[in-house]
């Protein structure tokens, strides 16, 4: 495993972060999140997507969500001080991130963006989040995630 070598892996190393990587399938080069929880056997609500948005203001913001859940874009704008959040286009991705679709991960994107963790995260001591690339997840401590990305916690998902 230590020769898999993502910007998120190489940050954590670079920083002294303990994580634990999972290698799953993906056949198709994309698989949802909870097919990616099965896959690697990590309980579901451990488990969190990076969804990528743009504000009013055109700044970019990066929201952790459980992979079973939706991203509530109101909350989102307001744990972010914006007056409207969207959803980038899948398209532009790699061009903000220098990730890719399915293997985007909160660690290690070209700049960073202001990240916000759903609350839920603080239930768990650990959750996993992609590790940059498709067929790769990471688990980590989420403070020290948090600390990682300067992540702040947020209600971010729909009742």
């Amino acid at each position: 495993m230590a020769n898999v070598k993502t910007n998120a892996v190489r940050l954590l190393d670079l920083k002294k972060v303990e994580y634990v990587l999972y290698k799953y399938d993906a056949p198709d080069g994309f698989l949802d999140g909870v097919s990616v929880a099965r896959a690697t056997g990590i309980e579901p609500g451990r488990v969190y997507k990076t969804l990528v948005t743009q504000g009013t203001s055109r700044e970019f913001y990066v929201c952790v969500i459980p992979v079973a859940q939706e991203l509530d874009l109101k909350k989102a704008a307001k744990a972010f001080g914006e007056k409207k959040l969207e959803m980038i286009p899948a398209r532009e991705i790699t061009k903000v991130t220098g990730y890719i679709k399915g293997g985007c991960s909160p660690v290690g994107m070209k700049k960073l963006f202001r990240t916000a963790i759903d609350e839920s995260a603080q239930s768990y001591e650990c959750i996993a989040v992609s590790a940059g690339k498709v067929g790769l997840q990471m688990e980590l401590p989420v403070k020290n995630l948090m600390e990682a990305t300067s992540a702040q916690l947020a209600d971010l998902v729909m009742e």
